[in-house]
């Protein structure tokens, strides 16, 4: 795929019109519910209570994940404020490593090729997965970051040496176990695995200092958090070794998160289009025989390993397989980079032709949002994104006189993205609500002046909440088993303030002293019927999507 300007211009650029395109409105709609909404609560509740150790979510210890992702949200609100910019810059920027990793991995899997490489970077940095971990704030985007800059210190190290790779190495990995456990392992020893079946001599590397130095660097690291919580309580090496790595594995009932078997192998093509299509196709129509052995290997170890070890697991969620696409796009780079001119073309018609019919169907949601009636609040104006993105696409790609396809194959890719994250952010804050956030209530509250009461909320978990007033409500439980905490490691029973079991008798004696206080009761959907003595005492109600505020008037 020759590219005739400087790859390195190119991929700067690339990364300020991606970067741009994900900083515009990046605040501009809250947290959702459930994963963001926790690592932001849980981040400003660490950042409140100067408390580096112990995470806590609605008041409550939470140790389901390593802290390293809580401790880099709590830094970016420290650093830009308590707001959903705060929460979200990080993970923007640590995508954008990601792209620049991908360029530099590519360059050494690639020889050189700094066309190659480029478009690599540009192709990831456009996935739709990518753009979705980089805007829904979990430990995905990170851990993605350091298992790529892991695995790209160690074959680093095997093509050239240099201790600096090995430490790069051994720390990706440390920290990527204290951002999610062992499958921060995945991607490296996939790499390091698939060097193992090279056809050429690989020049052995010796043992050195360096190496136990290295792994030093990894416990310390990797193992600091775990083995003091150790420490302080020996129950915590059940909770890490089985609740949080065999359970989860192998039980999909411990988070609530199964799904079938055949999960991973539709979402993770439908969130790579148009890609995953060309990949597929320019794969199966190559003779195996005539694919090197080092393509065979990304394909067998990068991709298709962990894709069946993801979707062996009982607990799964679109953003585990996040690992998955470098090797999806290193191989879709090297399919289409056999392709003639002739046949890249046609690739670059049916590509660009798919971007049109996206940015196309956004222009027209407005107009299907109103003629079917849809539940969706989308202004006419939210319109003119779209339909900006499809004039300049079609502007550029026929003012502009480049000979060689790949260019601009690249340059209508980078347009398309632009244009769609633009577009898609005024829908997200135009219907936040449906989208499970919660500012539209923080600010119903506000506006009538509620905050300096106690907050209630029926039945669900909602730390978005939380996170956008500032304040912590109690949950009232009733048998939603998202509502189900672990409590087994609090010191105290100042917890019982924040969560009541309305079932529990004994607690009975709490919930009447806080209806007392005239809490703001937040309901979604109806009560029960037999919960509807809680709405008794309120003067006031007002619906606000799936949600019912009700409340009275201070004396």
């Amino acid at each position: 795929m020759p590219f005739p300007m400087t790859s390195r211009r190119w991929l700067w650029l690339f990364l300020l019109v991606l970067g741009g395109a994900f900083a515009w409105q990046l605040g501009s709609w809250g947290p959702l519910e459930s994963s963001e909404a926790r690592y932001a609560e849980i981040g400003r509740e660490m950042l409140t209570g100067q408390d580096w150790l112990h995470p806590r979510l609605l008041g409550i210890y939470h140790f389901h994940k390593p802290p390293l992702t809580y401790w880099l949200t709590a830094a970016g609100l420290g650093l830009f404020g308590v707001n959903t910019v705060g929460v979200r810059l990080l993970p923007v920027l640590a995508v954008l490593g990601q792209v620049g990793l991908m360029y530099a991995l590519a360059l050494l899997l690639f020889q050189q090729d700094r066309a190659r490489a480029l478009a690599a970077a540009v192709i990831y940095g456009t996935l739709p997965v990518v753009l979705i971990a980089a805007l829904n704030v979990t430990t995905d985007a990170y851990l993605a970051t350091l298992e790529l800059a892991a695995t790209y210190g160690i074959l680093r190290y095997y093509a050239s040496g240099g201790a600096r790779w090995l430490y790069l190495f051994w720390l990706g990995l440390g920290l990527a176990f204290l951002t999610k456990g062992p499958v921060g392992f995945l991607l490296p020893l996939m790499a390091v695995i698939s060097t193992r079946f090279r056809t050429e001599k690989a020049v052995p590397r010796p043992f050195t200092v360096h190496h136990a130095l290295g792994f030093a660097l990894f416990v310390g690291v990797g193992l600091s958090w775990y083995l003091y919580l150790m420490a302080e309580n020996p129950a915590f090496i059940r909770y890490f070794l089985v609740e949080h790595t065999v359970e989860r594995f192998a039980n999909a009932a411990t988070f609530n998160r199964s799904k079938p078997w055949w999960f991973y192998l539709v979402l993770a093509p439908a969130t790579s289009l148009p890609w995953a299509v060309a990949l597929v196709v320019r794969a199966v129509r190559t003779p195996w025989a005539t694919v090197p052995r080092q393509w065979r290997n990304v394909l067998i170890f990068w991709v298709l390993v962990p894709l069946l070890f993801f979707s062996l697991s009982k607990s799964k969620l679109l953003l585990y397989v996040l690992p998955v696409f470098p090797g999806v796009v290193l191989l879709t780079v090297y399919y289409l980079g056999r392709c003639t001119e002739a046949v890249l073309l046609k690739w670059y018609v049916g590509i660009v032709a798919f971007f049109g019919l996206v940015l196309g169907a956004l222009c027209l949601v407005p107009v299907l949002a109103a003629a079917l009636e849809l539940e969706l609040a989308v202004h006419p104006f939210t319109a003119l994104a779209p339909a900006l993105g499809v004039i300049t696409l079609v502007l550029t790609l026929t003012l502009w006189n480049q000979v060689r396809i790949a260019p601009r194959l690249l340059v209508a890719t980078t347009i398309f993205t632009a244009f769609l994250l633009v577009s898609a952010k005024p829908i997200l804050r135009q219907n936040e609500l449906k989208f499970n956030g919660s500012r539209p209530l923080a600010d119903f509250i506000r506006a009538r002046k509620l905050t300096g009461q106690p907050i209630a909320v029926y039945n669900e978990l909602l730390p978005s909440l939380a996170f956008e007033l500032g304040q912590i409500p109690v949950s009232l439980h009733d048998g939603n088993a998202s509502l189900n905490r672990e409590t087994q490691f609090q010191t105290n029973k100042a917890w019982r303030q924040q969560l009541l079991y309305l079932p529990d008798s004994t607690q009975r004696p709490a919930l009447d002293s806080l209806l007392r206080r005239r809490p703001v009761l937040l309901v979604k959907g109806e009560l029960p019927a037999h919960r509807r003595w809680l709405a008794a005492p309120y003067s006031h109600q007002q619906k606000l999507g799936k949600w019912t505020i009700l409340w009275s008037e201070s004396k």
